[in-house]
């Protein structure tokens, strides 16, 4: 059943409001653009033009609250907006960490100050943000990261690495996570979330080139950094309340990840010919596309039970946890699925995606995390036995 909104308009017409936008703005030089594809500084600016456009219409943020400029749309709204956007071949707001992981963090901790000076630049896509959590030696166990802080005067100096920083070569502002109390009774208590200058003296970004040829990724390194006690986000030695804020809005966007999904087994099932060098192996063949298409159909279903629980009030709890599990675990099958295509699948965008896939177990939280938050608080397992 169609949900009223609040002026009183209907999902499908707020769909084909939105649809008719689309086909009229979305400029034919972006459509199909992933930041997956690479970024360049010309194609920076092209993604910050159309950044302005869809913000000037009131379509860059549309799960904000109104006063920061979004929509307060609903969360079937935004299901919507996720699949005419996908439809439409329209790429997002050129700051996706920033918009939907950072800023709900700064609206609930923020000072008013900081609200002012980031949210309406984010919001325009004027600053890139990245988030520096993960570490070489901190990563799924992000409580013992080493990075350091402590006061001098009015600043904060920050000294250590992070690393798989997303758009970190890019960004102009981070989100960064420093110990602050090294003597707390627990690793998680002495942490702080400090708001960034990327371009701060002592700052070091190098470039992670991936398989695919992308340098989304970097490593960050911290000398000396100073960073005004202004620019703490929360209050010292409660930035873990601030990380897991951020990361739930990250985890919880994977559920838009089935979109893509969806449309990508529905391109295999269009190459996929269903023939063999002999009728048994025929057989294997069909058989390992049509558990491909089962299974993102369960993901799918998944996808839409996440929402629903959302859009009643009710949290979707770790079902975000098991919808990022089966993602991954599906990225993987249909990179063997893939090979049954043959030499296409060697180029372009398949092999892409299949040496992207490799990442799915690792990004937005490991599968063995995944498992033992699903085994833990889903299964009410006992937990692991620690020496």
């Amino acid at each position: 059943m169609l949900t009223e909104q609040a002026g009183g308009e209907t999902l499908e017409q707020f769909r084909a409001s939105l649809r008719t936008w689309l086909e009229a703005h979305v400029p034919d030089k972006l459509r199909g653009f992933s930041l997956r594809h690479g970024l360049t500084r010309a194609r920076i600016e092209e993604l910050r033009a159309w950044n302005r456009t869809l913000a000037d219409a009131g379509w860059a943020a549309i799960a904000w609250p109104e006063e920061y400029g979004g929509r307060g749309a609903s969360v079937l709204e935004q299901l919507v907006y996720a699949e005419e956007m996908h439809r439409a071949g329209a790429p997002g707001p050129v700051n996706p960490i920033g918009l939907s992981n950072i800023a709900p963090a700064i609206m609930q901790f923020g000072t008013e100050d900081q609200k002012a000076r980031h949210l309406e630049r984010m919001r325009r896509g004027a600053d890139l943000w990245c988030q520096a959590f993960s570490e070489p030696e901190a990563g799924s166990d992000l409580a013992s990261l080493r990075t350091s802080a402590h006061r001098v005067a009015d600043a904060f100096v920050v000294n250590g690495q992070k690393v798989w920083t997303t758009l970190g070569p890019h960004a102009d502002w981070c989100e960064v996570l420093v110990r602050t109390d090294p003597g707390a009774d627990r690793p998680h208590r002495g942490i702080s979330a400090l708001l960034v200058d990327m371009h701060s003296p002592g700052i070091e970004v190098r470039p992670l080139r991936t398989l695919t040829g992308g340098d989304e990724f970097s490593e960050i390194f911290f000398s000396d950094v100073a960073v005004p006690t202004e620019n703490l986000l929360g209050p010292e030695n409660g930035g873990w309340r601030v990380a897991m804020t951020t990361l739930t809005y990250e985890r919880a966007g994977v559920v838009t990840l089935t979109l893509r999904m969806r449309g990508r087994i529905d391109t295999l099932l269009a190459a996929f010919d269903g023939t063999g060098t002999t009728p048994a192996q025929a057989a294997v063949r069909r058989d390992a596309v049509v558990l491909c298409l089962t299974e993102q159909r369960c993901l799918d279903w998944l996808g839409r039970r996440i929402i629903a629980t959302a859009a009643a009030g009710a949290d979707p709890g770790v079902l975000a946890s098991l919808a990022k599990l089966r993602w991954s675990l599906l990225e993987h099958r249909l990179e063997r699925a893939v090979a049954l295509l043959g030499p296409v699948a060697l180029e372009g965008a398949w092999a892409d995606d299949a040496l992207h896939g490799r990442s799915a177990s690792i990004a937005g939280g490991t599968t063995e995390i995944q498992k033992t938050l699903l085994a833990d608080r889903y299964l009410g397992l006992p937990r692991e036995i620690k020496a």
